[in-house]
């Protein structure tokens, strides 16, 4: 019996595995697609949204068997439950690559404009900590889930500064409203992929620290 549960607590990891590889996928598609308003892969990761919903929709499933039939040692329950919330905060960052897609694609119909001088740094930041989240799940690695959870305060800094910037340069340039509308939504989903970071980064703190007190 222990051994099925170990070999079922391994495909559940690697399942884990496998929908951050794809979520990463989709980030940094996104990220290309932005830079280059790419329209026809910001659809793409649109399309891709749906595999990342399935595949948690058979994680949970697992989940769920698993603690029914097996009965797993406390440890085991902890990380099989974490799992359930890593997978939700992993669905949600891929919810996100999609909205922005979709607002690159809006951008694609305006007159070109300059970036946001900070957007640059905040999507660099942003990445780094889902990157981070994925290998320190992988690796069980608290050094990088605690370096996730430091750098969310990098992103919300990047947030105001960019807030401002667009505020400004709707006042100074009204012709420009649109664009920065667009942005202002981009930079609000960028900083709430960080946040779902964060709260994967805490949750694979518990997983290894039994820990449920960071943040």
């Amino acid at each position: 019996m222990r051994q099925t549960f170990l070999a079922q607590l391994e495909e559940l990891n690697n399942d884990v595995i496998k929908m951050g590889s794809i979520l990463e996928l989709s980030m940094n598609e996104m990220i290309g697609a932005l830079y280059e308003k790419d329209i026809e892969k910001a659809k793409k990761i649109i399309d891709r949204d749906d595999e990342i919903d399935l595949l948690e929709q058979h994680i949970e499933r697992e989940c769920v068997n698993i603690i029914a039939k097996q009965q797993p040692l406390a440890s085991d329950l902890r990380k099989i439950t974490s799992i359930m919330k890593i997978i939700t905060d992993i669905e949600r960052i891929a919810d996100q690559c999609a909205d922005i897609s979709e607002y690159i694609i809006k951008l694609s119909k305006y007159p070109q404009m300059e970036e946001p001088k900070s957007l640059e740094l905040m999507i660099e930041a942003m990445k780094k900590m889902v990157i981070n989240t994925i290998d320190s799940f992988v690796e069980a690695d608290l050094e990088k889930a605690k370096a996730v959870i430091e750098a969310d305060d990098e992103v919300d800094n990047d947030f105001e500064k960019i807030t401002d910037e667009l505020s400004l340069t709707m006042q100074n340039k009204p012709e420009l409203v649109p664009q920065c509308v667009c942005y202002l939504m981009i930079i609000k989903y960028l900083e709430r992929m960080a946040d779902h970071a964060t709260n994967i980064a805490e949750w694979i703190t518990y997983i290894v620290t039994g820990d449920l007190t960071v943040g």
